[in-house]
């Protein structure tokens, strides 16, 4: 149900471990099992921050009972995150929060 997109207009060279990192990552902060996250990287994407190509990244993070007061932490992870992995500077990430509602979320034939 936690579902993480990355997208940043840098080349990442070992993408799979990016992905496990960051899936593990979803799943501690949210206290969820990482059997139900999904991660979507986009990488080497045309974008522009600040009207600068230097490197920058867009996260989106959608989960059921998102913790909506944890919102701060889970920026401050992320973001650490992305410095440490891609040297990727907090200023230019932006994180976008979504708590979805059980019903709004499809799986398995069904919803949440």
């Amino acid at each position: 149900m936690p579902y993480i997109k990355l997208q940043c207009n840098i080349t990442i060279p070992d993408k799979e471990e990016l992905i496990k990192s960051l899936s593990s990552l979803v799943a501690d902060e949210l206290g969820k099992p990482e059997t139900y996250v999904m991660v979507v990287l986009e990488d080497a994407v045309e974008m522009l921050m600040s009207g600068s190509k230097e490197p920058t990244a867009f996260v989106e993070l959608k989960s059921l009972s998102l913790p909506e007061n944890s919102t701060t932490e889970l920026s401050n992870s992320i973001c650490n995150f992305l410095q440490e992995k891609l040297d990727i500077l907090a200023v230019r990430i932006y994180i976008n929060f979504t708590n979805v509602e059980r019903h709004m979320w499809g799986w398995d034939d069904g919803t949440f």
